[in-house]
Protein backbone atom coordinates (compact mmCIF):
# COMPACT_ATOMS: atom_id res chain seq x y z
CA UNK A 1 0.00 0.00 0.00
CA UNK A 2 2.80 2.48 0.89
CA UNK A 3 4.54 1.71 -2.61
CA UNK A 4 1.24 2.58 -4.08
CA UNK A 5 0.74 5.46 -2.50
CA UNK A 6 4.20 6.78 -3.31
CA UNK A 7 3.48 6.15 -6.96
CA UNK A 8 0.37 8.04 -6.86
CA UNK A 9 2.19 10.94 -5.47
CA UNK A 10 4.53 10.96 -8.08
CA UNK A 11 2.06 10.37 -10.71
CA UNK A 12 0.12 13.72 -9.41
CA UNK A 13 3.14 15.70 -8.72
CA UNK A 14 3.82 16.46 -12.42
CA UNK A 15 0.40 18.78 -11.76
CA UNK A 16 -1.55 16.20 -14.70
CA UNK A 17 -4.96 15.19 -14.07
CA UNK A 18 -5.46 11.63 -14.24
CA UNK A 19 -7.96 8.87 -14.26
CA UNK A 20 -7.92 6.41 -11.71
CA UNK A 21 -9.32 3.54 -14.07
CA UNK A 22 -6.45 4.24 -16.78
CA UNK A 23 -3.66 4.67 -14.51
CA UNK A 24 -4.54 1.05 -12.89
CA UNK A 25 -4.97 -0.53 -16.12
CA UNK A 26 -1.62 0.62 -18.01
CA UNK A 27 0.16 0.02 -14.82
CA UNK A 28 -1.40 -3.56 -13.85
CA UNK A 29 -2.86 -2.69 -10.87
CA UNK A 30 -5.58 -3.90 -9.18
CA UNK A 31 -8.34 -0.71 -9.45
CA UNK A 32 -10.06 -1.11 -6.31
CA UNK A 33 -6.74 -1.18 -4.37
CA UNK A 34 -6.07 2.32 -6.53
CA UNK A 35 -9.26 3.97 -5.13
CA UNK A 36 -8.28 2.54 -1.72
CA UNK A 37 -5.04 4.21 -1.97
CA UNK A 38 -6.81 7.04 -3.42
CA UNK A 39 -8.99 7.77 -0.42
CA UNK A 40 -6.60 7.88 2.11
CA UNK A 41 -4.48 10.64 0.30
CA UNK A 42 -7.45 12.48 -0.21
CA UNK A 43 -8.13 12.17 3.15
CA UNK A 44 -5.12 14.24 3.70
CA UNK A 45 -5.26 16.37 0.98
CA UNK A 46 -1.76 15.14 -0.85
CA UNK A 47 -4.37 14.55 -3.72
CA UNK A 48 -8.36 15.74 -4.76
CA UNK A 49 -10.30 13.28 -6.55
CA UNK A 50 -13.37 13.75 -8.39
CA UNK A 51 -15.44 10.45 -8.54
CA UNK A 52 -16.66 9.81 -12.10
CA UNK A 53 -19.28 7.24 -13.55
CA UNK A 54 -19.02 5.62 -17.33
CA UNK A 55 -21.57 3.70 -18.88
CA UNK A 56 -20.85 1.30 -21.41
CA UNK A 57 -22.10 -2.21 -22.83
CA UNK A 58 -20.17 -5.65 -22.49
CA UNK A 59 -20.84 -8.81 -25.30
CA UNK A 60 -21.85 -11.62 -23.73
CA UNK A 61 -20.61 -15.09 -24.58
CA UNK A 62 -23.68 -15.66 -27.14
CA UNK A 63 -22.82 -12.26 -28.93
CA UNK A 64 -19.15 -12.67 -28.62
CA UNK A 65 -19.95 -16.02 -31.16
CA UNK A 66 -21.88 -13.95 -33.48
CA UNK A 67 -18.93 -11.74 -33.91
CA UNK A 68 -16.48 -14.43 -34.98
CA UNK A 69 -18.96 -16.67 -36.85
CA UNK A 70 -21.59 -14.41 -37.85
CA UNK A 71 -25.33 -14.15 -36.73
CA UNK A 72 -27.33 -16.79 -36.41
CA UNK A 73 -30.01 -15.92 -39.30
CA UNK A 74 -26.93 -15.57 -41.67
CA UNK A 75 -25.32 -19.36 -40.67
CA UNK A 76 -28.68 -20.72 -41.01
CA UNK A 77 -28.51 -19.30 -44.69
CA UNK A 78 -25.33 -20.09 -45.65
CA UNK A 79 -26.11 -23.59 -44.73
CA UNK A 80 -29.32 -23.56 -46.66
CA UNK A 81 -26.97 -21.98 -49.87
CA UNK A 82 -24.40 -25.24 -49.85
CA UNK A 83 -27.48 -27.38 -49.56
CA UNK A 84 -29.69 -25.95 -51.77
CA UNK A 85 -32.57 -26.61 -50.09
CA UNK A 86 -33.31 -27.99 -46.64
CA UNK A 87 -36.01 -30.05 -45.38
CA UNK A 88 -38.65 -28.81 -42.40
CA UNK A 89 -37.13 -31.55 -39.97
CA UNK A 90 -33.52 -30.22 -40.42
CA UNK A 91 -34.71 -26.52 -40.00
CA UNK A 92 -35.91 -26.63 -37.22
CA UNK A 93 -32.71 -27.71 -35.55
CA UNK A 94 -31.52 -23.78 -35.90
CA UNK A 95 -34.76 -22.11 -34.40
CA UNK A 96 -32.99 -18.92 -34.10
CA UNK A 97 -31.81 -18.58 -37.32
CA UNK A 98 -34.33 -20.28 -39.07
CA UNK A 99 -37.02 -18.25 -37.41
CA UNK A 100 -36.04 -14.87 -38.14
CA UNK A 101 -35.30 -15.70 -41.63
CA UNK A 102 -39.00 -16.87 -41.97
CA UNK A 103 -39.84 -13.52 -40.64
CA UNK A 104 -37.64 -11.78 -42.98
CA UNK A 105 -39.13 -13.71 -46.02
CA UNK A 106 -35.91 -14.87 -46.53
CA UNK A 107 -37.14 -18.68 -47.49
CA UNK A 108 -39.71 -20.12 -50.00
CA UNK A 109 -41.59 -23.04 -49.00
CA UNK A 110 -41.97 -26.37 -51.38
CA UNK A 111 -44.18 -29.06 -50.13
CA UNK A 112 -41.85 -29.73 -46.75
CA UNK A 113 -39.01 -27.85 -47.59
CA UNK A 114 -37.18 -24.68 -47.53
CA UNK A 115 -34.78 -22.69 -50.52
CA UNK A 116 -33.33 -19.46 -50.86
CA UNK A 117 -35.68 -16.18 -52.04
CA UNK A 118 -32.76 -14.21 -51.27
CA UNK A 119 -29.31 -13.92 -53.01
CA UNK A 120 -26.86 -14.48 -50.44
CA UNK A 121 -23.62 -12.36 -51.99
CA UNK A 122 -25.99 -9.27 -51.99
CA UNK A 123 -26.69 -9.23 -48.10
CA UNK A 124 -25.12 -7.95 -45.07
CA UNK A 125 -24.66 -9.35 -42.27
CA UNK A 126 -26.07 -6.03 -40.16
CA UNK A 127 -26.19 -8.18 -36.78
CA UNK A 128 -22.86 -9.09 -36.45
CA UNK A 129 -21.50 -5.63 -37.79
CA UNK A 130 -23.26 -3.86 -35.44
CA UNK A 131 -21.87 -5.86 -32.89
CA UNK A 132 -18.29 -5.11 -34.47
CA UNK A 133 -18.68 -1.16 -34.44
CA UNK A 134 -19.64 -1.87 -30.79
CA UNK A 135 -16.66 -3.75 -29.63
CA UNK A 136 -14.69 -1.27 -31.84
CA UNK A 137 -16.20 1.65 -29.85
CA UNK A 138 -15.35 -0.01 -26.58
CA UNK A 139 -19.37 -0.39 -25.99
CA UNK A 140 -20.07 3.48 -25.97
CA UNK A 141 -23.48 4.12 -25.18
CA UNK A 142 -23.74 6.26 -28.44
CA UNK A 143 -22.21 3.95 -31.10
CA UNK A 144 -25.19 2.53 -32.33
CA UNK A 145 -28.77 4.10 -32.73
CA UNK A 146 -31.08 3.28 -30.18
CA UNK A 147 -33.39 1.52 -32.09
CA UNK A 148 -30.24 -0.55 -33.17
CA UNK A 149 -29.20 -0.79 -29.13
CA UNK A 150 -32.56 -1.99 -28.11
CA UNK A 151 -33.31 -4.81 -30.94
CA UNK A 152 -29.76 -6.30 -29.30
CA UNK A 153 -31.09 -5.81 -26.06
CA UNK A 154 -34.10 -7.50 -26.55
CA UNK A 155 -31.86 -10.42 -28.13
CA UNK A 156 -30.34 -10.61 -24.55
CA UNK A 157 -26.86 -9.94 -26.70
CA UNK A 158 -25.84 -7.00 -24.35
CA UNK A 159 -25.00 -5.90 -20.86
CA UNK A 160 -25.05 -2.12 -19.48
CA UNK A 161 -22.00 -1.57 -17.14
CA UNK A 162 -21.30 0.99 -14.75
CA UNK A 163 -17.80 1.83 -13.95
CA UNK A 164 -16.89 4.13 -10.82
CA UNK A 165 -13.38 5.79 -11.05
CA UNK A 166 -11.87 8.70 -10.20
CA UNK A 167 -10.70 11.70 -11.84
CA UNK A 168 -7.09 12.60 -9.82
CA UNK A 169 -4.80 16.04 -9.64
CA UNK A 170 -2.63 17.53 -7.29
CA UNK A 171 -4.47 18.37 -4.30
CA UNK A 172 -3.20 21.39 -1.65
CA UNK A 173 -1.04 19.48 1.09
CA UNK A 174 0.76 18.04 -1.64
CA UNK A 175 4.65 16.74 -0.41
CA UNK A 176 7.26 14.54 -2.25
CA UNK A 177 6.75 12.41 0.28
CA UNK A 178 4.18 11.41 2.62
CA UNK A 179 4.42 11.76 6.50
CA UNK A 180 2.22 10.12 8.79
CA UNK A 181 0.18 11.97 11.47
CA UNK A 182 -0.35 11.35 14.66
CA UNK A 183 -4.16 10.66 15.65
CA UNK A 184 -3.57 11.36 19.30
CA UNK A 185 -1.26 12.22 21.96
CA UNK A 186 0.60 8.99 23.89
CA UNK A 187 2.59 9.09 26.92
CA UNK A 188 6.02 8.11 25.01
CA UNK A 189 5.46 11.76 23.18
CA UNK A 190 5.29 13.35 26.55
CA UNK A 191 7.94 11.64 28.27
CA UNK A 192 10.46 12.53 25.44
CA UNK A 193 8.49 15.92 24.22
CA UNK A 194 8.43 14.49 20.66
CA UNK A 195 4.76 15.69 20.42
CA UNK A 196 6.37 19.15 19.83
CA UNK A 197 7.74 18.24 16.33
CA UNK A 198 4.68 15.94 15.71
CA UNK A 199 2.24 16.65 12.98
CA UNK A 200 -1.63 15.40 14.42
CA UNK A 201 -4.64 15.03 12.36
CA UNK A 202 -6.98 17.72 12.14
CA UNK A 203 -9.62 17.33 14.62
CA UNK A 204 -13.94 18.05 13.82
CA UNK A 205 -14.60 19.58 16.68
CA UNK A 206 -18.40 19.73 15.21
CA UNK A 207 -19.07 16.16 14.52
CA UNK A 208 -22.29 14.45 16.55
CA UNK A 209 -20.83 11.14 16.51
CA UNK A 210 -22.12 7.81 15.34
CA UNK A 211 -26.06 7.54 16.66
CA UNK A 212 -26.11 4.86 19.00
CA UNK A 213 -28.25 2.02 17.91
CA UNK A 214 -30.64 0.39 20.63
CA UNK A 215 -33.63 -1.38 20.20
CA UNK A 216 -36.72 0.17 19.42
CA UNK A 217 -40.37 -0.03 20.44
CA UNK A 218 -42.91 -1.50 17.73
CA UNK A 219 -45.73 0.72 16.84
CA UNK A 220 -47.99 -1.68 18.09
CA UNK A 221 -46.30 -2.17 21.45
CA UNK A 222 -46.53 1.54 22.14
CA UNK A 223 -50.23 2.23 21.20
CA UNK A 224 -50.80 -1.39 23.37
CA UNK A 225 -48.87 1.11 26.31
CA UNK A 226 -51.05 3.65 25.85
CA UNK A 227 -54.73 1.38 25.74
CA UNK A 228 -53.03 -0.38 28.78
CA UNK A 229 -52.64 3.35 30.77
CA UNK A 230 -56.11 4.42 29.17
CA UNK A 231 -58.15 1.27 30.21
CA UNK A 232 -56.36 1.19 34.01
CA UNK A 233 -57.23 4.77 34.26
CA UNK A 234 -61.23 3.82 33.49
CA UNK A 235 -60.44 1.69 36.26
CA UNK A 236 -59.97 -2.04 34.88
CA UNK A 237 -58.53 -4.39 35.69
CA UNK A 238 -55.95 -7.20 33.35
CA UNK A 239 -56.72 -10.29 32.71
CA UNK A 240 -53.94 -13.22 32.61
CA UNK A 241 -53.52 -13.76 28.63
CA UNK A 242 -50.91 -16.67 29.09
CA UNK A 243 -52.73 -19.36 27.11
CA UNK A 244 -52.58 -19.26 23.19
CA UNK A 245 -53.64 -23.04 22.66
CA UNK A 246 -57.28 -22.99 24.36
CA UNK A 247 -60.00 -26.15 24.13
CA UNK A 248 -63.24 -25.88 22.14
CA UNK A 249 -65.09 -25.82 25.46
CA UNK A 250 -63.85 -22.43 26.73
CA UNK A 251 -63.33 -20.77 23.12
CA UNK A 252 -66.43 -21.50 21.69
CA UNK A 253 -69.11 -24.19 24.32
CA UNK A 254 -69.00 -21.92 27.12
CA UNK A 255 -70.30 -18.89 25.38
CA UNK A 256 -72.93 -20.68 23.89
CA UNK A 257 -71.89 -20.99 20.31
CA UNK A 258 -73.04 -24.31 18.48
CA UNK A 259 -70.80 -27.01 17.63
CA UNK A 260 -72.38 -26.57 13.97
CA UNK A 261 -71.58 -23.18 13.86
CA UNK A 262 -69.06 -21.97 10.99
CA UNK A 263 -66.72 -20.28 13.09
CA UNK A 264 -65.95 -23.35 14.36
CA UNK A 265 -64.93 -25.20 11.02
CA UNK A 266 -61.08 -25.49 10.01
CA UNK A 267 -61.77 -23.18 7.03
CA UNK A 268 -61.66 -20.37 9.83
CA UNK A 269 -59.92 -21.75 12.92
CA UNK A 270 -56.58 -23.18 13.44
CA UNK A 271 -57.41 -26.42 15.52
CA UNK A 272 -54.13 -28.41 16.48
CA UNK A 273 -52.76 -31.59 15.64
CA UNK A 274 -50.78 -32.66 18.93
CA UNK A 275 -52.14 -32.89 20.96
CA UNK A 276 -55.98 -32.57 19.06
CA UNK A 277 -57.70 -32.36 22.62
CA UNK A 278 -57.62 -31.55 25.90
CA UNK A 279 -58.91 -33.80 28.91
CA UNK A 280 -61.18 -30.67 30.85
CA UNK A 281 -61.09 -32.49 34.08
CA UNK A 282 -59.93 -29.00 35.53
CA UNK A 283 -63.92 -28.11 34.75
CA UNK A 284 -66.57 -29.01 37.18
CA UNK A 285 -69.07 -31.81 35.80
CA UNK A 286 -71.78 -29.86 37.01
CA UNK A 287 -70.55 -26.90 35.11
CA UNK A 288 -70.32 -28.96 31.49
CA UNK A 289 -73.83 -30.27 32.12
CA UNK A 290 -75.29 -27.11 32.19
CA UNK A 291 -73.70 -25.75 29.51
CA UNK A 292 -74.43 -29.39 27.61
CA UNK A 293 -78.12 -28.73 28.28
CA UNK A 294 -78.81 -25.50 27.68
CA UNK A 295 -77.13 -25.77 24.15
CA UNK A 296 -79.44 -29.27 23.82
CA UNK A 297 -83.11 -27.96 25.25
CA UNK A 298 -82.26 -24.38 26.33
CA UNK A 299 -82.98 -22.98 29.79
CA UNK A 300 -83.02 -19.65 31.14
CA UNK A 301 -85.15 -18.37 28.65
CA UNK A 302 -84.17 -20.14 25.79
CA UNK A 303 -84.88 -22.89 23.55
CA UNK A 304 -81.23 -23.90 22.90
CA UNK A 305 -80.07 -24.94 19.51
CA UNK A 306 -81.47 -28.53 19.32
CA UNK A 307 -79.24 -30.57 18.53
CA UNK A 308 -77.14 -33.31 20.24
CA UNK A 309 -74.16 -31.66 22.23
CA UNK A 310 -70.78 -33.56 21.73
CA UNK A 311 -68.04 -33.60 24.87
CA UNK A 312 -65.83 -34.93 22.28
CA UNK A 313 -65.78 -31.69 20.17
CA UNK A 314 -65.52 -29.77 23.52
CA UNK A 315 -62.43 -31.21 23.75
CA UNK A 316 -60.56 -30.44 20.15
CA UNK A 317 -57.36 -27.54 20.97
CA UNK A 318 -57.16 -24.60 19.21
CA UNK A 319 -54.99 -21.56 18.76
CA UNK A 320 -57.77 -19.35 20.28
CA UNK A 321 -60.05 -16.87 17.98
CA UNK A 322 -60.63 -14.24 20.27
CA UNK A 323 -59.52 -13.16 24.06
CA UNK A 324 -63.31 -13.93 25.08
CA UNK A 325 -62.36 -17.57 26.15
CA UNK A 326 -59.96 -15.37 28.70
CA UNK A 327 -62.93 -13.57 29.64
CA UNK A 328 -65.34 -16.54 29.94
CA UNK A 329 -62.93 -18.61 32.69
CA UNK A 330 -62.72 -14.91 34.80
CA UNK A 331 -66.75 -14.40 35.04
CA UNK A 332 -66.63 -17.84 35.28
CA UNK A 333 -64.54 -17.37 38.49
CA UNK A 334 -65.85 -14.51 39.36
CA UNK A 335 -69.39 -15.99 39.96
CA UNK A 336 -67.94 -18.89 42.04
CA UNK A 337 -65.66 -16.85 43.92
CA UNK A 338 -65.63 -17.28 47.86
CA UNK A 339 -68.02 -13.99 49.14
CA UNK A 340 -70.23 -14.21 46.03
CA UNK A 341 -70.10 -12.23 43.04
CA UNK A 342 -68.55 -8.30 42.76
CA UNK A 343 -68.66 -6.00 40.21
CA UNK A 344 -65.58 -5.82 38.14
CA UNK A 345 -64.01 -4.28 35.54
CA UNK A 346 -61.90 -6.47 33.16
CA UNK A 347 -59.68 -6.26 29.95
CA UNK A 348 -57.42 -8.03 28.23
CA UNK A 349 -54.41 -6.94 25.13
CA UNK A 350 -53.02 -9.86 23.07
CA UNK A 351 -52.55 -12.25 20.52
CA UNK A 352 -55.36 -14.36 18.55
CA UNK A 353 -55.81 -16.00 15.27
CA UNK A 354 -58.23 -16.43 12.64
CA UNK A 355 -57.89 -18.47 9.31
CA UNK A 356 -59.20 -15.19 7.78
CA UNK A 357 -58.55 -14.04 3.64
CA UNK A 358 -55.17 -11.93 3.62
CA UNK A 359 -55.79 -8.23 2.69
CA UNK A 360 -55.04 -4.90 3.74
CA UNK A 361 -56.56 -4.62 6.87
CA UNK A 362 -56.62 -8.18 7.46
CA UNK A 363 -53.91 -10.81 8.53
CA UNK A 364 -54.32 -14.27 9.97
CA UNK A 365 -53.23 -13.16 13.22
CA UNK A 366 -53.43 -10.02 15.28
CA UNK A 367 -53.89 -8.58 18.52
CA UNK A 368 -57.11 -7.93 20.19
CA UNK A 369 -58.16 -5.54 22.92
CA UNK A 370 -60.72 -7.11 25.13
CA UNK A 371 -62.88 -4.99 27.77
CA UNK A 372 -66.13 -6.03 30.30
CA UNK A 373 -67.93 -4.81 32.83
CA UNK A 374 -70.00 -7.03 35.17
CA UNK A 375 -72.85 -5.40 37.19
CA UNK A 376 -76.34 -5.54 37.82
CA UNK A 377 -78.44 -3.87 35.63
CA UNK A 378 -76.57 -2.49 32.90
CA UNK A 379 -77.57 -1.73 29.70
CA UNK A 380 -76.22 -0.84 26.08
CA UNK A 381 -76.41 2.74 26.54
CA UNK A 382 -73.74 1.60 29.40
CA UNK A 383 -71.77 -0.18 26.52
CA UNK A 384 -72.07 2.60 24.18
CA UNK A 385 -71.18 5.17 26.66
CA UNK A 386 -68.06 3.25 27.47
CA UNK A 387 -66.51 2.31 23.98
CA UNK A 388 -67.17 5.93 23.44
CA UNK A 389 -65.14 7.44 26.29
CA UNK A 390 -62.28 4.61 25.41
CA UNK A 391 -61.94 6.20 22.19
CA UNK A 392 -61.85 9.52 23.17
CA UNK A 393 -59.21 8.74 25.27
CA UNK A 394 -57.27 7.62 22.17
CA UNK A 395 -57.99 10.37 19.67
CA UNK A 396 -60.35 8.39 17.14
CA UNK A 397 -64.09 10.49 18.41
CA UNK A 398 -65.66 9.34 14.80
CA UNK A 399 -67.57 6.49 15.33
CA UNK A 400 -70.29 4.19 14.12
CA UNK A 401 -72.08 1.48 15.41
CA UNK A 402 -74.10 -1.11 13.59
CA UNK A 403 -76.18 -3.93 14.69
CA UNK A 404 -74.66 -7.01 14.17
CA UNK A 405 -75.22 -10.89 15.16
CA UNK A 406 -72.83 -12.85 18.03
CA UNK A 407 -73.88 -16.14 19.39
CA UNK A 408 -73.25 -15.47 22.90
CA UNK A 409 -74.26 -11.58 22.40
CA UNK A 410 -77.72 -9.79 21.73
CA UNK A 411 -77.90 -7.33 21.44
CA UNK A 412 -74.93 -6.78 19.63
CA UNK A 413 -72.95 -4.32 17.53
CA UNK A 414 -69.94 -3.37 14.86
CA UNK A 415 -68.18 -0.64 15.99
CA UNK A 416 -66.66 1.71 12.52
CA UNK A 417 -63.78 4.41 12.86
CA UNK A 418 -63.14 6.42 9.90
CA UNK A 419 -60.20 6.38 8.42
CA UNK A 420 -58.82 9.36 6.78
CA UNK A 421 -55.89 8.34 4.31
CA UNK A 422 -58.04 5.30 3.09
CA UNK A 423 -61.21 7.99 2.96
CA UNK A 424 -63.67 4.80 4.01
CA UNK A 425 -65.40 3.64 7.25
CA UNK A 426 -62.89 0.59 8.67
CA UNK A 427 -64.39 -2.16 11.21
CA UNK A 428 -62.88 -1.62 14.52
CA UNK A 429 -64.40 -4.51 16.35
CA UNK A 430 -67.06 -6.21 17.96
CA UNK A 431 -69.32 -5.31 20.61
CA UNK A 432 -72.62 -6.72 22.68
CA UNK A 433 -74.08 -7.46 25.88
CA UNK A 434 -73.65 -11.07 27.16
CA UNK A 435 -76.63 -13.53 26.36
CA UNK A 436 -78.15 -15.08 29.77
CA UNK A 437 -77.01 -18.53 27.92
CA UNK A 438 -73.81 -18.14 28.55
CA UNK A 439 -73.77 -16.54 32.09
CA UNK A 440 -76.39 -18.67 33.94
CA UNK A 441 -75.11 -21.45 34.01
CA UNK A 442 -71.87 -20.36 35.37
CA UNK A 443 -74.08 -19.21 38.54
CA UNK A 444 -74.20 -15.44 37.91
CA UNK A 445 -77.03 -13.83 39.58
CA UNK A 446 -80.31 -12.90 37.19
CA UNK A 447 -79.86 -9.33 37.83
CA UNK A 448 -76.15 -8.70 36.48
CA UNK A 449 -75.21 -7.97 33.35
CA UNK A 450 -72.12 -8.35 31.33
CA UNK A 451 -71.62 -5.63 28.31
CA UNK A 452 -68.22 -6.52 26.34
CA UNK A 453 -66.66 -5.73 23.17
CA UNK A 454 -63.87 -6.55 21.60
CA UNK A 455 -61.21 -4.08 19.78
CA UNK A 456 -58.47 -4.25 16.61
CA UNK A 457 -55.25 -3.33 18.05
CA UNK A 458 -54.13 -2.95 14.47
CA UNK A 459 -56.44 -0.81 13.21
CA UNK A 460 -57.02 2.02 15.20
CA UNK A 461 -52.95 1.64 14.90
CA UNK A 462 -53.24 1.76 11.30
CA UNK A 463 -55.68 5.17 12.09
CA UNK A 464 -53.29 6.73 14.15
CA UNK A 465 -49.98 6.22 11.96
CA UNK A 466 -52.01 6.44 8.87
CA UNK A 467 -50.69 3.01 7.52
CA UNK A 468 -53.04 1.63 4.48
CA UNK A 469 -51.85 -1.21 4.77
CA UNK A 470 -51.80 -4.03 7.96
CA UNK A 471 -48.66 -5.92 6.01
CA UNK A 472 -46.32 -2.82 6.83
CA UNK A 473 -47.15 -2.43 10.16
CA UNK A 474 -47.28 -6.28 11.36
CA UNK A 475 -45.19 -9.19 9.84
CA UNK A 476 -42.10 -9.66 7.92
CA UNK A 477 -42.44 -7.64 5.54
CA UNK A 478 -42.52 -4.44 7.92
CA UNK A 479 -39.64 -1.45 7.44
CA UNK A 480 -37.21 -1.41 10.54
CA UNK A 481 -36.58 2.36 9.94
CA UNK A 482 -40.16 3.15 10.19
CA UNK A 483 -40.16 1.60 13.65
CA UNK A 484 -37.01 3.50 14.34
CA UNK A 485 -38.51 6.84 13.90
CA UNK A 486 -42.35 5.79 14.38
CA UNK A 487 -43.55 8.85 17.40
CA UNK A 488 -44.76 8.50 20.63
CA UNK A 489 -48.69 7.82 19.96
CA UNK A 490 -50.02 10.77 21.76
CA UNK A 491 -53.22 9.10 22.16
CA UNK A 492 -55.36 12.19 22.57
CA UNK A 493 -57.59 14.86 20.43
CA UNK A 494 -54.86 16.92 19.93
CA UNK A 495 -53.66 14.48 17.38
CA UNK A 496 -56.88 15.03 15.46
CA UNK A 497 -56.09 18.74 14.76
Amino acid sequence: VEDLEKFLIEKSGTGETFDSWEFAENNGLDHDKVVGALKSLSGAEFVVSTQLETRFYTLTDEAKSYVDNGSPEFQFLKLVSEMGKISAAEAKKHPIGFGKSMRNKWLSKEGEEFTLKVNLSEMNDDLQENLKTLVAKNGAEDALEKNVLKELNKRKLLKLVSRKHYSVEKGPMWAPERKKVATTITKEMIDTGSWKDEQFKATNWHSTGLREQGGYLHPLLLVRMEYRKILIGMGFEEMPTNKWVESSFWNFDALFQPQQHPARDAHDTFFIKQPAECSLESIPKDYVDVVRKTHEVGGFGSIGYRYDWSLQESKKNLLRTHTTAVSTRMLYLLANQEGGFQPRKYFSIDRVFRNEHLDATHLAEFHQVEGLVADRNLSLGDLIGVIKTFFAETGITELRFKPAYNPYTEPSMEIFGYHPDLGKWTELGNSGMFRPEMLRPMGLPEDVRVIAWGLSLERPTMIKYRIKKIKELFGHKISLETTQNSPLPRLDNRLNH
